[in-house]
């Protein structure tokens, strides 16, 4: 093969352009980096020393709320009025038939079969069949995807059967921890990407013991944490009292938020809403 004087190659008798070569190649590196940016706005890479590196979302800003349903259940609302529904039992409904449902673990109370008309999507955090759960979701002005962990049972453990849910919408990125019953790996925190708004469970007994739980929320190092997986009140104090040593604590009366990026606070805050 050598190289004619009009910059092609001559490769047993034919004439071959490298321009004719690359744009092609171009073309198709440029589709991949494209649908890979799909995907970018909630994942990412972790600094040197632990900080996030947030990659700017594709979607607009907007007004994301937030209502805190009970127990382990939230009702996300869109800019373009997609609504979620967290760990969706069956039992605590929202006052609004929800687009998507996410069910983090099944357990009785975070899931069910019997799933109400008119929703869409169905997220399980686990594979009913034994494998791992995977789910990326692009519908309208949201994004989902999860993140799997394990969940210790009597007598051993129960590999990838919670999931941690990611929600890209209105250039923030909100977390549901679910039934987390570990602390993260650093492929924990890599697929989860930087984090805005974590609902955190915070009982300490049936999921992970709340100086873990602490520490899980140090990893992720979102601007705002809900509790949520409460119980009681003298629970939820004891949570408060560790976490007011490193985030500002608030009290809404209100059981519903309208978050925006413009608004995060400067310094972590613990956001309490009202209810069980």
């Amino acid at each position: 093969m050598r190289k004619g004087r009009d910059g092609t190659q001559r490769l047993r008798g034919h004439r071959i352009s490298i321009a004719s070569i690359a744009l092609p190649v171009f073309l198709a590196l440029a589709a991949l980096a494209l649908s890979g940016a799909a995907w970018a706005a909630c994942t990412g890479p972790v600094a040197d020393g632990g900080a996030r590196l947030r990659l700017a979302s594709a979607g607009a800003e907007g007004e994301v709320r937030l209502t805190f349903l009970g127990h382990a259940s939230f009702l996300i609302e869109s800019p373009q009025g997609v609504r979620i529904v967290t760990d969706y039992n069956g039992v605590i409904r929202a006052p609004v038939t929800p687009d998507i449902v996410t069910m983090n673990n099944a357990h009785q109370t975070h899931y069910t079969d019997a799933v109400e008309p008119g929703v869409q999507f169905v997220l399980r955090g686990w594979d009913p069949a034994g494998g791992i759960a995977t789910h990326h979701l692009d519908y309208r002005d949201i994004k989902i995807h999860n993140v799997p962990t394990n969940v210790r049972e009597f007598g051993g453990t129960r590999y990838n059967g919670n999931s941690i849910f990611v929600f890209d919408v209105a250039d923030l990125c909100l977390a549901h921890l679910g039934h987390l019953h570990h602390t993260l790996t650093a492929g924990h925190l890599a697929d989860l990407g930087p984090i805005d708004v974590v609902m955190v469970p915070v009982d300490g007994g049936y999921t992970l013991n709340q100086d873990d739980m602490i520490a899980v929320l140090q990893q992720i190092k979102p601007k705002i944490a809900v509790p949520m997986h409460v119980f009681t009140q003298m629970t939820l104090e004891k949570f408060l009292a560790r976490a007011g040593e490193f985030y500002t604590v608030k009290r809404a009366d209100d059981p519903s938020v309208v978050l925006t990026r413009a608004t995060l606070p400067a310094e972590p805050e613990m956001l309490v809403l009202p209810g069980r």
